[in-house]
């Protein structure tokens, strides 16, 4: 890299403006000569900036209401044209294209202009052209051209070239984070035309994700791992309060809060074990909640993961207390709530800084299989899905069983396939889960809650698909179940239908099967 000369020159052409008047300013002060376009130039000049025209530098008007401004080679060939060649310096003076030393865009707001309007004009007006090329030029030749794409580096940059020491290091780093920027822009563009004209799965799919933390290693100490968002979801809605958090914790964070937000406001407390619920109950205060979820698997949360769909305050961190939790994540904790559970030394506090827990709630997800993955719409449990379901049996449910119902319904519909699950005054007292068959789900869920010493007679009972065969019915009337909510739809949905009404059972299918791999 040259030393800093007098005719150092830097082009600003920027869609987010905040700060970059300042980043003028001091460019300028450090010697650079600054060429603009469009919006930021008139800003840039109306704050007293001697700033030049790149209309100046093109010999060559903006064109095309503005569609063209920089794609020329004054400007591509003032980034591009590499300072340790003779022979592109030589080309450069016979051509009269003077280097550009820095180069500060961002571009055209495509994701804002795409949540706010479905206008096709405007939404194509606002896909950047010469941003893109003037960020790639001068991250390509980052060996001579500082190329800036965050107004959050603005800060950086300048101290570096205060400081000497804009390294190749240095620029090779913002040359990383402008590739990145292009890609994501681009990636986020063809993901909407896909989705506008393709049904959302066209040729191509891009999984862009903004790095958040890197994790202290994979699932195993073995593999490295990260967390990354989409938006900002973490970023806005994920305060560590103590402890790290771990790519386990992360997967076990997100099933938890999943099933403790799926209930609106209610006061809902999930516990999680390696993926799956082991504990669930809505009751008439947090603590009563978390108390009557414990009692489902009491072993299986030990070193559990639990999310909370309120504020943790005193009284609920001392019950937490009682056992060792490896993680709670919450809407919030009372700073008294936060001193008591930090007395364990080896527990994880994490929040949103809410009054109930918010989720991302992702319009799509998708799987890693071998060599690729699969994508989907994300399921959705809907609105009115349990309230509208179908009785097809002679009994109906009263007004607390249907509560169950829902609870049951909606904790299997996130728990993974093959389920069943057990809920009795909205507290969960038995589950089944990942089994090969949904009659060994049944069971296995009953053979543990006898091992509790849970009585489950007169629980609602609920399947994520339909039961097949009759003898899971059959086996939940053993135990005194006495509603059972499933989707329906087995050619044999008479037999259990019929297996219903010989038990006395209340029986409703949704006609939605949730089945979670």
């Amino acid at each position: 890299m040259r030393e800093r000369e007098s005719n150092m020159r830097a082009l600003i052409s920027v869609s987010d403006k905040s700060g970059v008047v300042g980043f003028a300013k001091e460019l300028v002060a450090l010697g650079y000569e600054i060429i603009s376009t469009g919006g930021t130039y008139k800003v840039l000049q109306e704050a007293g900036i001697s700033v030049i025209e790149a209309s100046e530098v093109t010999k060559f008007p903006e064109c095309f209401e503005g569609r063209v401004k920089t794609l020329n080679p004054y400007i591509h060939g003032g980034i591009l044209h590499r300072r340790d060649k003779e022979s592109h310096i030589n080309q450069a003076k016979d051509l009269g294209i003077e280097g550009i030393d820095l180069v500060c865009v961002n571009l055209y707001p495509f994701k804002a202009t795409i949540e706010k309007t479905d206008d096709f004009e405007e939404i194509i007006e606002n896909i950047d052209i010469g941003g893109p090329a003037m960020v790639r030029s001068a991250a390509k030749n980052f060996d001579s051209v500082i190329i800036v794409t965050d107004v959050g580096d603005y800060d950086l940059v300048l101290n570096n070239i205060k400081n000497d020491i804009n390294t190749i290091e240095f620029r090779r780093d913002l040359m990383i984070k402008a590739f990145e920027h292009t890609a994501s822009y681009d990636s986020m563009i063809a993901n909407y035309m896909n989705k506008r004209f393709n049904g959302g799965f066209g040729a191509k799919h891009f999984i862009v994700g903004d790095k958040v933390f890197d994790t202290r290693y994979g699932e195993n100490p073995h593999q490295k791992g990260a967390l990354y968002e989409f938006d900002s979801h973490f970023s806005d809605r994920f305060i560590t309060l103590k402890g790290e958090a771990s790519f386990n914790n992360m997967g076990d964070i997100s099933g938890a809060a999943k099933i403790a937000s799926a209930f609106g406001d209610e006061n809902a407390v999930c516990i999680v074990k390696h993926g799956n619920p082991c504990g669930f109950a809505i009751k008439d205060s947090l603590l009563e909640s978390y108390t009557e979820a414990l009692k489902c698997d009491p072993v299986s949360a030990f070193g559990g993961v639990v999310a909370v769909n309120g504020v943790v305050e005193l009284e609920l961190a001392k019950k937490m207390n009682e056992i060792f939790l490896e993680v709670v994540f919450a809407a919030d904790f009372t700073p008294e709530a936060i001193k008591e559970l930090s007395r364990k030394q080896r527990i994880k506090l994490f929040s949103q800084g809410s009054q109930k827990l918010q989720m991302a709630n992702d319009s799509i997800n998708f799987k890693i299989v071998d060599g690729g993955f699969v994508l989907q719409d994300a399921d959705r449990i809907g609105e009115d899905e349990v309230k509208n379901a179908k009785q097809v049996s002679n009994s109906a449910a009263s007004a607390q069983e249907l509560k169950d119902l829902e609870i049951a319904y909606k904790v299997a519909a996130l728990t993974k396939s093959n389920c069943v699950v057990y809920v009795k005054n909205s507290a969960m007292v038995a589950v089944g889960m990942g089994m090969t068959s949904r009659v060994d789900a049944a069971k296995a869920a009953l053979r543990k809650a006898k091992d509790m010493g849970l009585d489950v007679s007169g629980a609602c009972l609920a399947s994520e698909a339909f039961f097949p065969f009759r003898d899971s019915i059959d086996e939940a009337a053993k135990a005194g179940v006495t509603c059972v909510i499933e989707p329906g739809g087995s050619v044999r949905d008479d037999e259990v239908i019929e297996a219903a009404n010989e038990h006395g059972m209340s029986l409703y299918f949704t006609g939605v099967r949730h089945f979670l791999h």
